[in-house]
């Protein structure tokens, strides 16, 4: 990929002018490619791929996402109108893995890396083991030891570890929930740096309800303000021994004086941290010297903010490549599946595929998935 550096330059010119001029993120450059039929496709090219919020491509798609990168572009499927967009690699230098069990793409790490994409995790380890609500993940127990396998690998900066989402019930309460937290967080620790909490948020997203609802999970509820002062307060004693950078997702609370930053998931100050060496990555990180409407005080990377995100959230801008309806960790409080049927036929689609030999450009290969 060094190669290209040269190549890229004028992009990173552009795109900063464009900031400059406009205040905010300006957009992925578009570049043409020809798609698996060897038709010319208009192409946006993201410097940051995000793989993924909407499914699980490490647990189950990592053949997939290896055969679409050595190809050079997905096809991304639109959940909201059915269209579909192609994505080009020519310009990525990053890559967030979002899982819940990574463990099945850890043989493809290092061509990842020898390809020359940088590449980090955010690890969802949760323990409603009790509940049944995540009914599709391993073991509690496999899930600690693939994630220090896999720190141990990359090193514990490039293993964040997401508790998320945080719930509770009327069978779960706030001291359990606390001391659960507290037993990962003494596993896991000296392996990470980062941790990111989220507050589950059932009153803003209908379909969180409904699924808890059609899988019988009725007395499944949000924190009460207090509860939020309690367990914020429990979890900054527990980080006098952990020494975590802790932050919270997606939330418009002020949580600092426990400790707990906003949060920032696909994190231009985790990438400056851990791949400086990325030259190209870097200036692609770097502010315009005068933003329109800047501020004193303003975030450090308040011009790449994601404009596809919560207003609360910091991530900064990535390219999402995964599709809806295709996790089969069925967690009850997902918003990615519209049903367990409908989950069912993709993946029955798409394993009927790969024992063809077939990887399609979109996971299920057409719009009928989604």
């Amino acid at each position: 990929m060094e190669g290209r550096v040269g190549e890229v330059d004028n992009f990173y010119v552009r795109m900063k002018m464009e900031v400059i001029s406009m205040g905010r993120f300006a957009g992925w450059e578009h570049v043409e490619i020809v798609d698996d039929r060897g038709v010319s496709r208009d192409a946006i090219a993201p410097v940051i791929l995000s793989a993924s919020r909407a499914t699980d491509i490490p647990a189950f798609y990592g053949d997939w996402f290896m055969h679409r990168l050595k190809k050079g572009h997905v096809a991304w499927i639109n959940p909201w109108n059915g269209r579909q967009n192609y994505v080009s690699f020519a310009r990525t230098r990053m890559i967030a893995f979002w899982s819940k069990n990574p463990r099945p793409i850890m043989e493809h790490i290092d061509s990842i890396a020898e390809m020359g994409y940088s590449f980090y995790f955010l690890f969802t380890l949760n323990d409603y083991v009790r509940e049944g609500i995540e009914p599709g993940v391993p073991k509690l127990s496999e899930r600690v030891r693939t994630f220090r396998d896999l720190s141990d690998r990359l090193g514990p900066g490039r293993v964040v570890w997401r508790f998320d989402p945080l719930l509770l019930s009327d069978t779960l309460s706030f001291d359990d929930l606390l001391s659960r937290v507290e037993r990962i967080g003494s596993c896991l620790n000296r392996h990470c740096r980062r941790m990111v909490i989220s507050f589950i948020d059932i009153g803003k997203y209908p379909q969180v309800r409904r699924s808890l609802d059609r899988n019988g999970f009725f007395g499944v509820r949000e924190f009460s303000e207090r509860e939020i002062t309690q367990f914020c307060s429990g979890l900054a004693e527990m980080n006098d021994k952990w020494n975590l950078s802790i932050s919270a997702c997606g939330e418009a609370r002020d949580l600092t004086e426990y400790g707990i930053r906003r949060g920032q998931c696909i994190s231009g100050e985790l990438m400056r941290e851990e791949f400086a060496h990325d030259t190209v990555l870097m200036r692609f990180l770097d502010p315009p010297a005068q933003g329109k409407g800047a501020r004193p005080g303003d975030p450090l990377f308040r011009h790449l903010k994601d404009p596809g995100q919560r207003g609360a959230c910091g991530c900064i801008a990535s390219k999402d490549i995964g599709q809806y309806s295709t996790c089969t960790h069925f967690c009850r409080y997902c918003y990615a599946n519209a049903s367990s049927r409908r989950v069912e036929e993709n993946v029955r689609r798409y394993r009927a595929s790969v024992e063809s030999g077939i990887y399609h450009e979109s996971i299920t290969g057409d719009q009928q998935g989604i």
